[in-house]
Formats: C-alpha cells, sequence, structure tokens
C-alpha cells in the first residue's frame, strides 16, 4: 500500500451538491431556496436568536447564572463542633450564638465527623444517621424542631 492508492471505503463520500446548474439537475432556477423572502437573498441570514425584532428569549429571561438561590440556608455543622460547645442544649440559636454557623442560616445538619463523649440534647436540627447514633452512644438526644 502505498500514500498514492488510499481511497476513501466504497459509498462513504458523495459528490457535493451543485445547485444553480439548470432545470435538469433538480435544483436550477431557485437553486432550492425557495421563492421570495430573507432566506432568499443573498446575505439574506439573521444572526442567532434573531426573532425578527420581537425581544429574543436570552433577553427575556432573567440572568442569574447557575447559582442556587437557597445554597447557603441549610448549613452543615460537623459532630466535633457541636462536642466543642459549652451547652448541654443546642438549636438553631445557639449554633449562631456560639459562631458556628452564619446569622443568615435558616437551618443547620449535623453530620459524622469527628467524635463526640458528652451528653448534649440537639433541637430542630438536622442529623445524619451516623452523628445520631453517635450523639445517642454518648448518652445524648435528637429531637425534631417543635410544631408552631
Amino acid at each position: 500500500m502505498e500514500l498514492n492508492n488510499i481511497k476513501p471505503a466504497e459509498g462513504s463520500t458523495k459528490n457535493r451538491r451543485r445547485v444553480g446548474r439548470g432545470i435538469g439537475s433538480g435544483l436550477g432556477k431557485t437553486a432550492g431556496r425557495g421563492h421570495k423572502g430573507q432566506k432568499s437573498r443573498s446575505g439574506g441570514f439573521h444572526k442567532v436568536g434573531f426573532e425578527g425584532g420581537q425581544m429574543p428569549l436570552q433577553r427575556r429571561l432573567p440572568k442569574r447564572g447557575f447559582i442556587s438561590l437557597t445554597r447557603n440556608d441549610i448549613v452543615q455543622v460537623r459532630l466535633s463542633e457541636v462536642a466543642a460547645m459549652p451547652v448541654d442544649t443546642i438549636d438553631l440559636a445557639a449554633l449562631q450564638q456560639a459562631g458556628v454557623v452564619s446569622h443568615k442560616a435558616l437551618g443547620a445538619k449535623v453530620f459524622l465527623s469527628g467524635s463526640i463523649n458528652k451528653k448534649v440534647k440537639l433541637v430542630g436540627l438536622g442529623v445524619t444517621k451516623g452523628a445520631r447514633a453517635a450523639i445517642e452512644a454518648a448518652g445524648g438526644s435528637v429531637e425534631a424542631a417543635a410544631a408552631a
């Protein structure tokens, strides 16, 4: 095999479409562009997203990107941070008071990271399975938020 003998596989290439070469070609006269209108003219294409003067979709939609508006509402708290707190009853206000979570936080969830060896009572906070097991093993308890 030499480089000058290499050819594409049979049927893998087609001849290009020669438009505007007479009626016998099937693409004569208007050359497949139809009759009249913007798309039949030379240079008659508009930019992507153009809607004929109507406000385009990309300008009608609000621009806030892919940033979640609620991403900081529920804060994650390590079990070791809970163990380091001086109080025995821990709720969202106590976490905010101690500076563990932001004052903007609307909730918190405790996850298993570190260890705990003192008895604490968690009120109104989310808790993972592992963290719940560790807290209860240390003699503590977890309560759901009181219904208002």
